[in-house]
């Protein structure tokens, strides 16, 4: 899989200039933006790591997710995405965090949809939090890519905000 260089390159280069670290938590994209801030330059100077848990049981287990909450929703829904980015944060003791859960399938309980839910926390607080929806006929392995790349843009979005405020 290949990524945007130069969005790679600029979420790297603003989390070094910042001196800000940051970790993931995800369920759909399943590793894909672990890949991806591991192909940044310099990354082990701001990414400290994270977690695939794409269960129920491993969503409540690592990243403490109420499990009625959970149960209800099948672990997707924006409250979860915000837990996720949340203790993931506290967990790798990170400035930032992303989170993301949600479906590359079109399944009885996403009500035959494709979407997903995405949050980022920062220093503690959630300060973006959406639902992306893609066509029902959109491939598993295409939601995913584009799940990743899109989020990766907001995520630069909101790197950009921060820097114009500081």
């Amino acid at each position: 899989m290949e990524f945007q260089q130069n969005l790679l390159n600029y979420i790297s280069e603003s989390l070094i200039t910042t001196n800000e670290t940051i970790s993931i938590a995800e369920s759909v994209t399943s590793g894909l933006f672990q890949l991806a801030f591991s192909q940044m330059p310099n990354a082990s100077m701001f990414y400290k790591g994270g977690i695939t848990a794409y269960t129920l049981d491993q969503k409540v287990k690592l990243l403490n997710v109420d499990y009625e909450d959970a149960s209800l929703c099948d672990c997707v829904s924006e409250e979860i995405a915000e837990t996720m980015a949340l203790n993931v944060a506290r967990l790798f003791e990170t400035d930032w965090s992303i989170a993301v859960t949600g479906y590359a399938n079109p399944i009885r309980s996403s009500t035959y949809k494709i979407f997903s839910y995405y949050s980022f926390a920062y220093k503690g607080e959630i300060i973006l939090s959406r639902k992306l929806e893609l066509h029902p006929k959109t491939q598993a392995l295409g939601a995913q890519q584009y799940y990743t790349e899109f989020i990766l843009g907001c995520f630069k979005s909101e790197i950009n905000k921060l820097l114009i405020l500081k």
